[in-house]
């Protein structure tokens, strides 16, 4: 059965030893009816989101770690109000200089476990699977070249260490329902996807994240961008421009950054840019 919202789909806290989840209560006439999972029952993705980073808060504690990707835009709204969902998961960029104390605060989170496929993806334990998937990925701020990517090994936690990350300058720390989230400088974060050479969904997926990222940026990320963008090889700075005209052809999809009033932004950044 489906629990529609009302006043009879409450958020009330499980009778088990894990508190921290709600479940959704029916009516007294449906017991004996099989009650849906409880994060089916009225739960939004903010809900999810915001339940995610508490879960892995001691992490975001360590110094230069950052949330990255495409939760950023929705992290960055009003309340966090999380209306844009680009995907189901949350990225978190590890400095290669704290990986260490990293490791050592894995043992406090409880509610996710790493993967059997991949131990540097986590995802929730059955009990908890209101959360959604984490991923640990490196970031190297000694790459010079953004395309430099390798992979640093470890038994407990390996990453691939991406260079495009190497972008990301530590931004604000947002404080939402008693959380600390630590967060990349919007210029750094959209630059970085504009850099990217992935084609078809992943790829406007991307796009769909700057696109977000526009809706904040205030003139000084704008000089941020065309800063970081002079420095990149002619390359580089030809995939930022190619990726800026594919952005502002993107149309509209449900639950996602709409790019089509970015469009004329879109297009000033592109002048700027190839200006220089």
């Amino acid at each position: 059965m489906t629990c529609r919202p009302s006043a009879s789909c409450a958020w009330t806290r499980a009778h088990r030893h894990d508190d921290s989840a709600p479940t959704c209560n029916l009516p007294h006439e449906h017991v004996g009816i099989e009650v849906p999972a409880w994060y089916t029952c009225s739960v939004t993705f903010r809900d999810r989101l915001l339940a995610t980073l508490r879960a892995i808060q001691p992490i975001l504690d360590v110094r230069g770690v950052l949330v990255a990707g495409s939760e950023v835009p929705n992290l960055l709204e009003v309340d966090a109000a999380t209306t844009l969902v680009v995907s189901q998961d949350v990225d978190l960029a590890i400095p290669i200089a704290v990986h260490e104390e990293v490791k050592s605060r894995l043992d406090q989170i409880t509610r996710l476990i790493p993967s059997s496929d991949e131990p540097s993806v986590w995802v929730p334990r059955p009990e908890a699977a209101e959360l959604i998937e984490v991923n640990f990925i490196g970031l190297d701020p000694a790459i010079v070249e953004p395309r430099d990517t390798y992979e640093k090994q470890d038994a407990r936690l390996p990453l691939m260490v991406f260079g495009p990350l190497s972008l990301l300058a530590a931004g604000s720390v947002v404080e939402i329902d008693g959380l600390r989230i630590p967060l990349p400088q919007p210029a750094g974060l959209a630059l970085e996807k504009l850099v990217s050479d992935r084609t078809g969904e992943k790829g406007d997926r991307d796009l769909l994240v700057v696109a977000g990222l526009l809706t904040t940026m205030t003139p000084t990320d704008f000089d941020q961008l065309e800063r970081a963008y002079l420095g990149l090889s002619i390359e580089l700075r030809h995939q930022v421009r190619s990726n800026l005209a594919i952005l502002s052809l993107l149309d509209a999809r449900p639950s996602m950054p709409d790019p089509r009033p970015q469009r004329p932004v879109v297009d000033a950044l592109s002048r700027r840019l190839v200006a220089r």
